[in-house]
């Protein structure tokens, strides 16, 4: 850990002790004993994600890879790499708007423990009211469970299918935009 801190030190401070080879270097050795130290199907995850990423990077939205998205679509999305309490990696999202080539995205899961969870009336209660069930939703296997305080603008170049819709003129989603705003401004 302390590597990582000098090198971003380093960088932030212009600090040209560390040159672009050794910064190079570092992070793939430190990279590569990171991946080989996870389970297997989390070291997939990261490894597609980084490859979506190497992919994708360079498309300005996901019409020039001949994916059509609309607010209401529910899409298989790489969210990529993440921190402790981040959604990432592959999920699915509701998209709730589209502005300028990025869509803002509530992200869903379909764990039913995590579905179960979200029906718990304590957790309303206790202002855990993150969770929101959705149900069924027409083109997946599973009931799914949307985390609220997870929604984000993302490049649509990160959306890898549409799966299934949700008709933006449902009760089901103004329930959900306004369950959204809630959280974002209380």
């Amino acid at each position: 850990m302390k590597n990582i801190v000098n090198v971003c030190d380093a960088y932030s401070k212009n600090n040209d002790f560390y040159r672009s080879e050794e910064i190079l270097q570092q992070y793939t050795n430190q990279y590569q004993q990171y991946l080989r130290s996870l389970p297997t199907k989390h070291m997939s995850r990261e490894c597609v994600s980084g490859i979506n990423r190497l992919q994708r990077q360079h498309l300005r939205s996901c019409m020039q890879i001949n994916i059509q998205v609309n607010v209401g679509d529910v899409c298989y999305i790489d969210f990529g790499q993440v921190y402790i309490n981040e959604a990432g990696y592959q999920h699915f999202g509701l998209v709730l708007s589209i502005v300028n080539h990025k869509a803002f995205v509530l992200p869903m899961t379909s764990n039913s423990m995590t579905y179960q969870y979200a029906n718990d009336t304590s957790r309303i209660e206790h202002g855990k009211n993150h969770l929101i069930q959705l149900g069924w939703i027409e083109g997946l296997n599973k009931q799914s469970v949307a985390f609220i305080n997870d929604c984000k603008f993302i490049n649509t170049a990160r959306i890898i299918s549409v799966k299934g819709h949700i008709n933006p003129e449902s009760e089901m989603f103004r329930e959900i935009v306004e369950r959204v705003k809630e959280a974002i401004f209380p």
